[in-house]
């Protein structure tokens, strides 16, 4: 506790208006940018890349049935799946770079992609 005596009401100020610029950065550096395209995978390949542009909706045969994708200015989800358990539909809607939906029983993925992702790469 000896160090406190060094601290004066300028120092405090500045250590202040420091953590307030780191707060502010995160939102600003942290974040994928918005997304361009969609791109759905089926069995690991591309099925299809869209432009995330206009509303539309798309199928996407799997092994357990039909994954159905709806598309929206600026945002993509997983509108309903044949999973049981249904973890890429409560995804909701992505519109980040590098947002991901993966609908693992049925072996479907949505992607969104842009300019800027978040990471460099992504292992699993």
């Amino acid at each position: 506790m000896r160090w406190l005596c060094f601290i004066r009401p300028g120092d405090g100020l500045l250590i202040l208006l420091a953590a307030v610029g780191v707060a502010a950065s995160f939102p600003l550096l942290w974040q994928g940018g918005r997304g361009e395209r969609a791109v759905i995978r089926q069995e690991g390949r591309i099925f299809m890349e869209v432009a995330l542009l206009e509303a539309r909706e798309i199928l996407v045969p799997g092994p357990l049935g039909m994954t159905r994708i709806a598309v929206e200015k600026g945002r993509a989800r997983v509108a309903a799946d044949p999973g049981p358990r249904q973890y890429c539909v409560r995804q909701g809607w992505l519109e980040r770079a590098g947002d991901i939906a993966i609908c693992a029983p049925n072996r479907v993925s949505l992607t969104i992609v842009g300019n800027h992702a978040p990471y460099d790469s992504l292992n699993y």
